[in-house]
This record gives C-alpha cells, sequence and structure tokens, in this order.
C-alpha cells in the first residue's frame, strides 16, 4: 500500500509556512484524538497525522521528504512510523501537547504533598463613603473563613492516627489510563486527588482539617480608590485542606453616593445655587471642597444657568505615581426669585419695561425669532 503524501494528510500545500503547518496539526489532532473523537478509525487517523507532523515541523526532515519522499525519511515507508516520536516529543510537538492535554495536567495541581490543597480565594464586599475614598482609612472587617482544626492540629485524623497512603494511587493522587499511545493522567478516584486516606476522621472537623470561624483584619483603604477596586489580602482567604496553604482575601469597594459631590474620575462635581441678583450684577460665592475647606468663586456680572467654574486641584487625589489630583467643577445654578411683595414686583416690571430685551435678553430674544422663523416656514 502506498504510503500517504504528509502534505494531503494535513491538508496543507507543499509551500505552506510553518505556522500554517502548525494551524493545521492542532485542528486535527483535537478532532481526531481517541479521548475525543469515538470513531473507531480515529486512532489510526490520529497517528498519522502525528507522523506527517513530526516530518513537516522539523525542516531537516522536511527537506528530506521534499526531495525523496518517504525514501527520504529515517526508516522510509516501510520503516518505524513513530520513530520520532519513540524518542521523545520535540520542542515544536510540545506546545502543541500543552493546548490538548492542559485540562488533564491541570488538574494535577490542586493537591499537593500528603494530600495537602491550598484553600479557596474569598471575596468581601466593603461599601465606603466619597469622604474614606479621599482622605483613606484603615477600617476592621470581620470575615467568616475556614481555619486550621486546632483538635487535629490540620490534618483530619483523630487522636493519635496519622493519614495513610491512599492503596489505589499508592499515596500520588493520580492514576495513569492508557489512551492509544498516550498515557494520560487522572485524579485518583479512591483519594479525590489527595493521596491520603483517613480511616480515623476527627470529629471536630469531620476529617478535612479545617473548622469555620470568623477573624477581624484590618483593611488598608488608600486615598483616591474608585468604585470597583480591588484589594487582594495575601494569605487571609480559607485554609487549605489538611493542612494546606491558605488562599487569597479579595475585597471589592463600592463607593456609596454623596450628598452633595459627584464624581467622574478624579474629577469632582458639585452645583452652587447662586441668587439671580448675584448672577445678574455680579459677585462671589463660596462653595465647599472634600478635604473640608472653601473656596471663594467670583461671579462675572451677567452669568448664566449651566455656566461651570474650575478649581484646579480640588478633586479626588490620584493612585498613580506622578499624577496630581483631579478638579472641581463647580456648575452654576441661577435662582429664580420667589414669594415677592408688590413692591418688588413693580420694580421687576419697571426693569422689564425698560430693558431691551435682545441686550438683557439675547439668549430669550435668539429663542423667540427662531420660532417665529419656524412659523412663517408653515406658513409659506
Amino acid at each position: 500500500m502506498a504510503a500517504k503524501d504528509f502534505y494531503e494528510l494535513l491538508g496543507v500545500e507543499r509551500g505552506a509556512s510553518a505556522d500554517d503547518i502548525k494551524k493545521a496539526y492542532r485542528r486535527l489532532a483535537k478532532e481526531l484524538h481517541p479521548d475525543r473523537n469515538p470513531a473507531k478509525d480515529a486512532e489510526s487517523k490520529f497517528k498519522e497525522v502525528n507522523e506527517a507532523y513530526d516530518i513537516l515541523s522539523d525542516e531537516e526532515k522536511r527537506a528530506a521528504y521534499d526531495r525523496f519522499g518517504h525514501a527520504g525519511i529515517n526508516g522510509g515507508a516501510g520503516g518505524n512510523p513513530f520513530q520520532g516520536f519513540a524518542q521523545g516529543f520535540g520542542a515544536s510537538f510540545a506546545d502543541v501537547f500543552d493546548d490538548l492535554f492542559g485540562e488533564f495536567r491541570g488538574r494535577q495541581r490542586g493537591a499537593g504533598a500528603n494530600g495537602r490543597t491550598r484553600g479557596a480565594d474569598m471575596r468581601y464586599n466593603l461599601e465606603i463613603s466619597l469622604e474614606d475614598a479621599f482622605h483613606g482609612r484603615t477600617t476592621e472587617i470581620r470575615v467568616p473563613t475556614a481555619a486550621s482544626c486546632e483538635q487535629c492540629n490540620g490534618t483530619g485524623a483523630a487522636g493519635d492516627s496519622r493519614p495513610t497512603a491512599c492503596p489505589t494511587c499508592n499515596g500520588v493522587g493520580r492514576v495513569r489510563a492508557q489512551q492509544g499511545f498516550f498515557t494520560i493522567e487522572r485524579t485518583c478516584p479512591g483519594c479525590n486527588g489527595a493521596g491520603q486516606i483517613i480511616k480515623n476522621p476527627c470529629r471536630g472537623c469531620a476529617g478535612t482539617g479545617r473548622v469555620r470561624k470568623e477573624k477581624n483584619l484590618s483593611v488598608q483603604i488608600p486615598s483616591g480608590v474608585e468604585d470597583g477596586t480591588r484589594i487582594r489580602l495575601s494569605g487571609e482567604g480559607e485554609m487549605g485542606v489538611r493542612g494546606g496553604p491558605p488562599g487569597d482575601l479579595y475585597i471589592f469597594l463600592s463607593v456609596s453616593a454623596h450628598r452633595l459631590f459627584q464624581r467622574d474620575g478624579k474629577n469632582l462635581y458639585v452645583r452652587a445655587t447662586i441668587p439671580m441678583v448675584t448672577a445678574a450684577l455680579g459677585g462671589t460665592i463660596e462653595v465647599p471642597g472634600m478635604d473640608g475647606g472653601r473656596s471663594k468663586i467670583a461671579v462675572p456680572a451677567g452669568t448664566q444657568a449651566g455656566k461651570q467654574f474650575r478649581l484646579k486641584a480640588k478633586g479626588m487625589p490620584s493612585m498613580r505615581q506622578n499624577d496630581g489630583p483631579g478638579d472641581l467643577l463647580v456648575h452654576a445654578m441661577v435662582e429664580t426669585p420667589m414669594n415677592l411683595n408688590k413692591k418688588q414686583e413693580e420694580l421687576l416690571r419697571q426693569f422689564a419695561e425698560a430693558a431691551d430685551v435682545r441686550t438683557t435678553s439675547p439668549e430669550s430674544q435668539g429663542f423667540l425669532d427662531k420660532l417665529k422663523e419656524f412659523w412663517d416656514d408653515l406658513k409659506g
């Protein structure tokens, strides 16, 4: 039977680049691997694809194959088609192997020696005020967690007894299974990867080596933190199983709404109500700062509602090095007088009669002119 063309097996052209060959191999290997493909001929096709990739991924072997065909490679068409694999996997195949079998290898990382596994990470949601975010503070939190059992010192075994090696995996925590010509390691079903079996479990922790407790922690909140900031406390998560190392505690901050200020990144916004007379004639107003101080703002005559005044470096501090604080933006709100007495009403009427609206109220007059043009267009 004539040997199959390696390029045809991978579905690539003879002039294909090394990257194209690797991509084609990855696709076919995942498709044909016996663990993923139950078809009867999947394993034989998988071997053919592996052989093709072993030759075409090596520059010297590929050059010999391109020149002499199967006769130009080690062993020829009648030799051992897996000679390259018998000598070990090359670097070009290692990364592909990781892609295919990373899911199996990843399971081995959970359990360490003596069945000790790292504890789980924990999350704690902490709400702070905008003042806390501005100044920074130290706060105490109480966290429910899994701590080492004092009765068994975290071993999970009662009294003077000790865990024994699992007879199924001989204490390794993994068992091997043959898949085609690959040997795959899986988590031991007898001990769930722990490598040990506890025949006399501790009553205080039911053999887990952990008990539920609450602990107090001090958390340092830096100034300038934003909503959603995450603080990591290394080693403050749950204690690992049977004396394993603890996980980490992640504190997620949420900043509550403020009654005066609104925040946008480093900048702060505040609304300042200005009396109509001050807005018309000009004057000064005072606005508060997040630092507790006060700032005076000169209001020019004719200030309109919506005008913004910027106070440099009066916003939030920055958590980034060499980055200064933000600004405080003051949004002017002009207040219309209410509850006027007769004298005040008369004075306003006199002002209205004497005023030229085109100069005293140009925006209002401009709006009226646009309305007139619109209505005239409708009539036309």
